[in-house]
């Protein structure tokens, strides 16, 4: 195998292994419950403990990254990672929970930054380098689905399961991570990292004061609000609400994932055809009316707990619709930023993009949190509907920051 090879798999396995650990939040979130006594409003702490270490290291991570480098650091985030995996079985806590998703976030920092720079070394061209970027995003979303399947054979059949053994899942993840770190030590990038600019933290906030830039950053973070609140609750409210045995709950936010997952592959050809601007508020309203549909759904369901999925009430599904329609939004929007800005920018808005989308998840899976416990499930998530209804006023305003945008240049 040569070394490009390699680190091409290195990559694609590594990038599988973050798509897993990121995405353990919602299932992890129902079992500290059920089997660590941790209530609604601390648990609500893990997805802030992830998101806002990945937005914190990814502001100073760009600077500094081609002077540590590239290989130097992945191995470094690799290895904490592996120790992350580890500690979960091994102190079964919060605390270590917590201390397990921070460590989680600031590798992904690096991992991120890192792949992105190695799929430049390893491709000769704008079209390479888009099916590279391509084939590793799907490695990504490989692990988002393979997650919950794994997790679900860790989990009990019942409605209610207090065992540990969910945890024993860890100890793949960490062997996962260590083929990983191995694989990556064993190879080592074709040339050496490219020494051009790197990110200013003041041009970044400059940018941010941009009108384009502001409105994009309240959809971004609306979007994400949204997203990260439903797919992190989704299995206590599958379990809690629609009373689905905790495997089965497990599994259907495995579902939602293939959702998205098919929507953010079919969204494109769909754009090309009618345009993102209708596409955007189709889903917009699509998403909307399956929220309001689900509240009155989940309050009229038999007292009975699920038995099978010929069974599953149809709220669950309708979080499906949701997935699907939900999906193109957010790299749609990120492809307006994007195209609507000098190229020379683009590595600072990324940088934000990444901050307030990690700040945005955050927000959404702790206000769920709060709304979680001082209200019921259904109610909880028909609160969605506003944060909806702020992200289709931004996608307005930034429909017309757009054109105004084009006509200056």
């Amino acid at each position: 195998m040569s070394p490009r090879t390699r680190l091409i798999l290195a990559m694609a396995l590594t990038y599988l292994a973050y798509g897993m650990m990121l995405n353990t939040v919602g299932t992890v979130i129902l079992r500290a419950i059920a089997s660590l006594g941790v209530t609604k409003a601390g648990a609500g702490w893990f997805d802030g403990c992830k998101d806002v270490s990945i937005a914190a290291v990814s502001f100073l991570t760009a600077s500094y990254l081609t002077r540590i480098g590239i290989r130097r650091a992945m191995t470094g985030a690799l290895a904490l990672s592996v120790a992350a995996c580890l500690l979960m079985p091994l102190a079964s806590a919060y605390w270590a929970i917590c201390l397990h998703f921070v460590m989680i976030g600031t590798a992904f920092a690096f991992i991120k930054v890192g792949i992105y720079t190695l799929i430049g070394q390893v491709t000769d061209s704008p079209r390479a380098h888009a099916a590279m970027a391509s084939v590793i995003e799907g490695c990504f979303m490989v692990g988002v689905l393979g997650v919950s399947v794994l997790f679900s054979l860790f989990v009990g059949r019942g409605l209610v399961d207090t065992s540990h053994d969910w945890l024993n899942l860890y100890w793949i993840l960490a062997g996962l991570c260590a083929a990983c770190l191995a694989l990556m030590l064993t190879t080592s990038p074709d040339r050496p990292a490219p020494s051009g600019e790197t990110q200013s933290i003041p041009a970044m906030l400059a940018l941010a004061r941009l009108p384009l830039v502001m409105v994009f950053i309240l959809c971004a973070f609306s979007y994400v609000f949204v997203e990260q609140g439903i797919g992190t609750w989704l299995p206590t409210f599958n379990n809690e609400v629609l009373r689905m045995p905790q495997s089965m709950s497990v599994l259907a936010g495995s579902l939602f994932a293939g959702a998205l997952a098919l929507g953010r592959l079919g969204g494109g050809v769909v754009i090309a055809r009618f345009g993102w601007y209708r596409v955007v508020n189709v889903s917009l309203g699509a998403v909307a009316l399956a929220i309001m549909a689900i509240v009155p759904l989940s309050h009229h369901l038999s007292p009975a707990p699920v038995s099978d999925w010929a069974h599953a009430p149809l709220a669950m599904w309708l979080f499906l619709a949701i997935g699907l329609f939900m999906a193109p939004i957010y790299p749609t929007l990120v492809s307006v930023l994007l195209s609507s800005s000098p190229k020379v920018r683009h590595a600072e808005l990324m940088g934000l993009v990444v901050i307030f989308s990690a700040l945005g998840g955050t927000t959404g899976s702790r206000l769920t949190a709060m709304l979680f416990s001082g209200l019921d499930g259904a109610t909880a998530f028909g609160c969605m509907v506003v944060p909806i209804a702020v992200l289709a006023v931004g996608v307005t305003m930034l429909r017309r920051r757009q054109m105004l945008a084009t006509v200056a240049d």
